[in-house]
């Protein structure tokens, strides 16, 4: 049956239906998006109250399919340790995130220009664009903010987003954008929004960032397009689109306290976990959100939401270099001291850190290389092809034993007659 088939089939019947219908078009991965382009509004048009149209990919399958495993995998949640546990992976879109970096460009580039105004001051945001060497449009690859006045976190949340614009993926993209537009801070503010300056309200100073970018994007065609969508390398390369939910019994979490004494910042860092299957047979967990409770900038939950996007993306590599690229962020008069993560208790030492976001992203790091996931130098312990590791990586190496009660690792074996884990350094009884 076509795509409009389904929408006739179900306008027939609706006459004869006092409540309503719930309806999913099934279409082929391969099936053109022309031919279903229009159907919401022929629905529409036909009297329709809903429907929705559903085209597999590598990572969501089938609804539809002979085979079991073709069926989408559950979230569920193991009573042992009360963790969020996924049953099935997505395969990884493997050589199609290769990153590209920021591009050289010894004489230059453009740069689009708008004068953010909100409550506490007002601060530059730039739009840096490209243009391609066959000509067109020029394409935005970087977003900076500039101002004495600009909200604390907003520049680590630019620099961020800057590494999805030059990703070859613009519903990546557009699912960031839509991630902030939605961040409320203390109170909402008016705004003059381009073309004509109208005002337009919005919750906080995120959003309007993001309601400012996505605007430029779109003047510059850089969103997916309604009549052909490109591919999509990262969306398919995630295991998990939406936040995973816990029930009412709740799961666990890892979480460490913040204190920068030189911007009076005290609060928590929270990372929700997730038990996934490996592609080697040994089940991993991995953060697949992060939260902030207390006192820090309202501009961190923007950078939260981002930073949660990455963790879903199935290759570790991605979120590694999203967390390395904010170890050297710094902020005027931020630097504060402070304990270095994953030390022996008896080689405690505090060092100097840049700022709060980069204290934060080696926390993250950390968490990480407790759980065999990535080093403590940010890079994955294993390659799973999706983003090229250097050369010069000095990965840690696991060892396979029994579970770690620790990091959830199956990595715990006898060294020295003690139980040690190869993951996060756990000792056992000994310790």
């Amino acid at each position: 049956m076509s795509a409009q088939a389904h929408a006739a089939m179900v306008a027939a019947v609706a006459p004869c239906i006092d409540t309503a219908i719930s309806k999913t078009v099934n279409v082929p991965a391969d099936y053109p998006y022309t031919d279903f382009a229009d159907i919401y509004m022929q629905a529409w048009l036909s009297g329709l109250k809903g429907l929705a149209t559903y085209r597999p990919n590598r990572v969501l399958s089938s609804v539809l399919s002979t085979s079991a495993s073709a069926v989408a995998a559950p979230l569920t949640i193991s009573d042992a340790n009360r963790r969020l546990a996924l049953d099935r992976l997505p395969a990884p879109v493997l050589s199609s995130l290769r990153w590209p970096g920021r591009p050289e460009l010894p004489a230059g580039n453009p740069a689009w220009t708008f004068m953010v105004h909100h409550p506490f001051g007002d601060f530059a945001l730039f739009v840096g664009e490209l243009a391609p060497l066959e000509g067109g449009a020029p394409r935005p690859f970087e977003v900076w903010i500039n101002g004495a006045e600009q909200p604390r976190g907003l520049g680590a949340l630019a620099k961020t987003l800057s590494m999805d614009l030059r990703a070859n993926d613009a519903a990546w993209l557009q699912l960031k954008l839509d991630a902030l537009a939605t961040v409320a801070e203390e109170r909402s503010f008016e705004m003059p929004f381009p073309p004509s300056g109208e005002k337009r309200l919005f919750p906080g100073v995120v959003a309007a960032t993001a309601a400012v970018i996505r605007w430029r994007c779109e003047q510059l065609k850089a969103l997916p397009g309604s009549a052909k969508p490109g591919p999509t390398p990262v969306l398919d390369a995630m295991f998990s689109r939406d936040e995973p939910l816990t029930g009412p019994s709740g799961t666990l979490a890892w979480a460490v306290d913040v204190d920068n004494p030189a911007t009076g910042e005290n609060f928590t860092l929270t990372l929700k976990e997730i038990t996934l299957p490996g592609h080697d047979g040994m089940a991993v967990t991995r953060p697949c959100a992060l939260g902030f409770s207390g006192n820090y900038p309202r501009a961190l939950d923007g950078l939260a939401r981002l930073l949660s996007l990455d963790m879903r993306v199935i290759d570790p590599a991605w979120i590694g270099m999203k967390l390395r690229k904010l170890l050297n962020y710094a902020e005027p008069l931020g630097s504060f001291m402070a304990f270095v993560p994953g030390l022996p208790h008896n080689e405690r030492r505090q060092q100097t850190w840049p700022s709060t976001v980069a204290y934060l992203a080696r926390l993250i790091i950390h968490r990480y290389a407790m759980l065999g996931v990535l080093n403590e130098q940010g890079f994955p312990v294993r390659d799973m092809g999706v983003l090229e590791t250097p050369d010069n990586d000095d990965s840690g190496i696991t060892l396979a034993g029994m579970a770690c009660p620790e990091c959830g690792n199956s990595t715990v074996i006898k060294k020295d007659g003690c139980e040690f884990c190869t993951a996060c350094g756990y000792v056992g009884q000994c310790g």
